[in-house]
């Protein structure tokens, strides 16, 4: 590394670490470590995924609005 790289990662680091705090909260589960937001997306979708019409009209969402979220991958938002 030289000197230049040293003084660009001085400059830059504040901004680096307020951007990955910014990405762990964009969920609002903070305190959960990567794997545990996953298995929490996971088990939620496919909570989601088993609800009546019934329950669906009580939360406010339409069969295919669950559905479509349900069927997302755990990695994704």
């Amino acid at each position: 590394m030289s000197a230049i790289d040293d003084v660009r990662l001085t400059l830059h680091a504040p901004d680096l670490v307020e951007e990955q705090s910014a990405t762990v909260r964009l969920d609002g589960f903070e305190g959960l470590s990567l794997w545990a937001l996953f298995q929490h997306r996971r088990r939620t979708r496919l909570a989601l995924l088993g609800l009546t019409d019934d329950q669906l009209r009580d939360v406010g969402l339409s069969y295919e609005q669950a559905r479509r979220e349900g069927l997302k991958p755990f990695w994704r938002e």
